[in-house]
């Protein structure tokens, strides 16, 4: 099964091509002088398959990530991910930005994943050892974090909020220190979907991204009329 997945929800864009479980290709882009990471998304994916010599019909699958995270990263990702399982008639697999950043635990310890939202919010989730929920994600109040962190689990974080558990005693890892396979990480998740759950078509229809809560809208500046 060749699964191509690609991600531009977090701070770099992410394209793997994997045979099943099997990485192939791993590719990680960084924002440029020249471009955000994201508008490199599709010329990455054209040389992937090419070095490869294979045309988006030559896939099974793809997966994505789907937030929550960026939001016009998220549009991107889903947008483009939807067109290719249409046209070429492919699975199409959407995996949440927390469950794939929990599979940085190694441990046999459940995972609690929280991102930065803002306004003091957070994204929060928790995993068990095999990545798999045990709480959805979802938006919290941060200052509501001390209360219902696990104490056992390990907590995956990004930095605003591994700075502000800190002051509480509460040590994290921080997802932007360890960036280097989160494409895989989605591929991974992406064939484990595929393979535990057989029966579903996973139809380009069904893909829904992850939003949690609206994007902050700023209202235009008032113009000065004479």
């Amino acid at each position: 099964m060749k699964i191509l997945a690609f991600d531009t929800c977090f701070a770099k864009t992410y394209v793997v091509l994997s045979e099943d479980d099997k990485i192939l290709t791993s590719n990680t882009i960084d924002t440029t002088d020249e471009g955000y990471h994201s508008v490199y998304l599709i010329p990455n994916i054209v040389e992937i398959l090419n070095s490869h010599n294979l045309k988006i019909q030559d896939l099974d699958a793809i997966g994505v990530n789907i937030g929550p995270g960026s939001f016009t990263g998220i549009r991107i990702s889903a947008t483009i991910a939807r067109v290719f399982a249409q046209s070429a008639d492919l699975k199409l697999v959407g995996v949440p930005s927390l469950q794939i950043l929990s599979k940085l635990n190694t441990s046999d310890k459940n995972s609690t994943v929280i991102l930065d939202a803002r306004k003091n919010k957070v994204y929060f989730a928790r995993y068990d050892k095999d990545n798999n929920p045990v709480v959805e994600p979802q938006l919290v109040e941060r200052d509501e974090l001390k209360e219902i962190i696990n104490s056992e689990d390990v907590i995956i974080t990004d930095e605003t909020i591994s700075e502000y558990l800190k002051t509480a005693g509460i040590e994290s890892i921080n997802y932007l220190n360890n960036q280097e396979k989160i494409g895989e990480y989605l591929s991974h998740l992406t064939y484990k979907t595929l393979t535990e759950n057989k029966e579903d078509n996973f139809s380009f229809a069904k893909l829904k991204p992850l939003y949690i809560q609206p994007p902050s809208i700023t209202k235009p500046k008032e113009k000065n009329v004479l």
